[in-house]
């Protein structure tokens, strides 16, 4: 066994293999860029040695200095996580040629399954169901549009190099080609360094399921049941899930068994992922087609891990120090459910536009594990680190265990409720509404799950009208108890102030609420709308951020925010905008003039912080509405920014090459 390995990686992946790196005794490298310097995993670990400069370009992409850190540190083997060099042919070579294990598959089996183009010949000829599609190399927009048409509408466009949703556009139309197929080739080309494209059959009602498989060097392989990721945006998993509720015992052994069979073609071993398209529209479940192999972990790793008993990175590592596998394939048994969702830095209310800046407040969920429920948090961030616009957005991944499939998702409700993110946008609200939508609690999900239940954006999880009550007692206890507290102040020249109990407490923008509020040691007595009275079990403190009572016997854990002069009460997959005053004054303000929103029309604003990398007009062009005009990268995605008009440009205040701010003016028009 290795004494000592690297962690070519950063973040929460890297901190996950420190984990069970310590457990199994053995000593840590980890590495990072100056943006990360102060991160988690450099604490983590035994030794850390810098890379370079923040973009992965000049750090953590750069293999010749990765080697040169195992050199200095006497690192025997590299765990290279997932991304940046974890599927790297070259990466892998260079390694052994040095001397270095890589803690990976062969460099042949990532060359053969890097190439998506080759990969899907490969697995025709291993006798794995293939998406009908063209596989050849495409070079212009005019015979990709020939080759989609031959194909017949929808087509998906896909990168031959990509992986994690970049590079890949769905077109249903000639048009859909001729405006994605460049922003393909360039997203393959900045993100993979291969700009080659092809084109494949959109399977309707897809769902993606993917084959968790593991081999050793000695010629065992296995496969470790399946994961459901059809909870996507984007093509980037937002949701994934272990067993899938569509995939039969019969459908699992004729998946895994394919699985084997490709990984057996091309002499794997180490941990990989055979990802499947599968028509949900097909009731029997054979019709299922190979998509991809990834030759590295999964993100979503931890669900079949908590399946099955089985920690991947400790195999990983073991299989690269040259062990056998310690178990068969009749021994891998399929325990409970397991859900796992990915906390990210962004706003899923302007449409998930990511977030950057520093964390004033991270406090996660609480972890636990016992018999009957298991919450697992990986992440690699901490109170006072920077979300940075250079690597992905994900701040957190949260994993819960229960014995059946509603329970383990009910423990993801509970928990995303304990999650506490300051400082920057996040997606907790949006992952919370996921888990209570009635359509995925029932398993009838796709891939278009997201676009079609939120086809106009995020605006919260629906409230019933008990929670709604329940956050109108909450912030009249909240509002009474912080006029108290101003009450209470010394030297006040008016003297002592007498403090009605009674407040009208609006949430949001229908419902009002008329609460009558007493507090007491250790609790509050409320009465709501003049009907009986409301215990409230728990008391809140002036400042407290996460508030956990019991109304009426009903448990919320509610996050606390003061927003002006107003509220803002957190809970359930929901943001709660609440006005509490005396009734005198919500009397009065029956008559105030509401301010009139300004006039955004003739602007194109930055959706989001990021580098724009195209401007598509200049002074005097007149755009039609929905024609292109500027292209946008952030966190490592291209974005196309559209005409919100038909209009003639007045102005380009930003030009391409510029690193612009949220809301920055792009074009203005006349």
């Amino acid at each position: 066994m290795f004494k000592k390995i690297l962690i070519a990686n950063r973040g929460e992946i890297a901190c996950r293999v420190i984990r069970t790196a310590k457990r199994m005794g053995i000593k840590t490298v980890a590495v990072y860029s100056d943006a990360d310097a102060r991160a988690p995993h450099v604490k983590m670990a035994d030794e850390a040695v810098r890379l370079g400069p923040p973009p992965a370009s000049e750090s953590y992409l750069k293999a010749e200095l990765i080697i040169d850190a195992c050199k200095a540190t006497g690192a025997e083997a590299v765990h290279p996580g997932y991304g940046f060099l974890s599927e790297r042919t070259t990466f892998a070579k260079a390694l052994e040629e040095a001397g270095i294990a890589f803690i990976g598959p062969p460099p042949n089996a990532i060359a053969a399954m890097g190439d998506k183009i080759e990969s899907k010949k490969l697995a025709r000829d291993a006798g794995v169901n293939v998406v009908p599609g063209y596989l050849g190399d495409i070079a212009t927009t005019d015979e990709a549009v020939k080759i989609a048409s031959d194909i017949g509408f929808p087509v998906m466009m896909k990168a031959s190099a990509g992986g994690g949703g970049k590079g890949m556009r769905l077109a249903w139309s000639e048009k859909d080609v001729r405006e994605g197929f460049d922003s393909v080739k360039r997203e393959g080309l900045n993100s993979f360094g291969d700009d080659r494209v092809f084109i494949e059959k959109f399977i309707e009602q897809p769902r993606h399921i993917e084959i968790q498989v593991l081999g050793d060097q000695h010629g065992n392989i296995l496969y470790l049941g399946e994961r459901e990721c059809s909870i996507q945006r984007r093509h980037q998993k937002v949701v994934e899930e272990s067993p899938s509720p569509f995939v039969t015992a019969k459908m699992r052994k004729a998946m895994g068994e394919q699985a084997v069979a490709l990984a057996r073609a091309v002499g794997y071993y180490s941990a990989g992922t055979v990802e499947l398209i599968v028509s949900g529209a097909d009731p029997t479940g054979e019709s299922f087609y190979f998509l991809e192999m990834n030759t590295r972990l999964q993100v979503e790793h931890p669900v079949t891990e908590e399946v099955t008993g089985l920690d991947l990175v400790e195999q990983m590592i073991r299989v690269a120090a040259g062990e056998k596998l310690a178990f068969g394939q009749d021994d891998v048994k399929l325990n409970g459910w397991a859900v796992e969702t990915r906390v990210y830095a962004e706003d899923p209310y302007r449409h998930f536009l990511p977030s950057t800046g520093r964390l004033i407040r991270y406090w996660p969920s609480k972890t636990k594990r016992e018999p009957d429920e298991v919450i697992r948090v990986d992440d690699g961030v901490a109170d006072g680190g920077e979300v940075s616009m250079f690597y992905d957005p994900m701040i957190a991944k949260l994993v819960t265990w229960a014995p059946t499939r509603i329970a383990a998702i009910d423990a993801q409700v509970g928990a995303l409720d304990q999650f506490v993110i300051d400082g920057i946008s996040d997606n907790v609200d949006f992952l919370s509404a996921l888990m209570q939508h009635p359509r995925y609690r029932e398993g009838n999900i796709t891939t278009g799950f997201i676009a079609e239940e939120y086809p106009d954006g995020f605006e919260g999880a629906p409230a019933d009208d008990q929670l709604i009550a329940d956050l109108a007692v909450i912030a009249g206890m909240v509002a009474v108890i912080t006029d108290e507290r101003a009450a209470e102040i010394s030297d006040q020249l008016s003297g002592a102030i007498h403090l009605p109990c009674e407040r009208i407490v609006r949430v949001g923008k229908d419902a009002e609420h008329k609460v009558r509020i007493k507090p007491y040691k250790g609790g509050t007595l409320a009465v709501l709308d003049d009907d009986g009275p409301i215990d409230i079990v728990g008391r809140w403190t002036p400042g407290q951020r996460l508030l956990t009572v019991r109304v009426d016997g009903r448990e919320r854990i509610v996050h606390v925010r003061r927003a002006g002069r107003d509220w803002e009460l957190q809970t359930r997959g929901a943001s709660h905008k609440v006005q509490v005053v005396p009734p005198h004054v919500a009397d009065l303000s029956k008559h105030m003039i509401e301010k009139p929103a300004p006039d955004l029309s003739r602007l194109l604003l930055a959706p989001m912080p990021g580098l724009l990398t195209k401007l598509d007009v200049a002074v005097g062009d007149k755009v039609e509405p929905g024609q292109p005009v500027a292209v946008m990268e952030a966190m490592k995605m291209e974005n196309i920014l559209r005409a919100p008009k038909a209009a003639t440009v007045k102005a380009t205040p930003a030009k391409a090459g510029d690193s612009v701010a949220v809301d920055q003016v792009i074009v203005e028009f006349e």
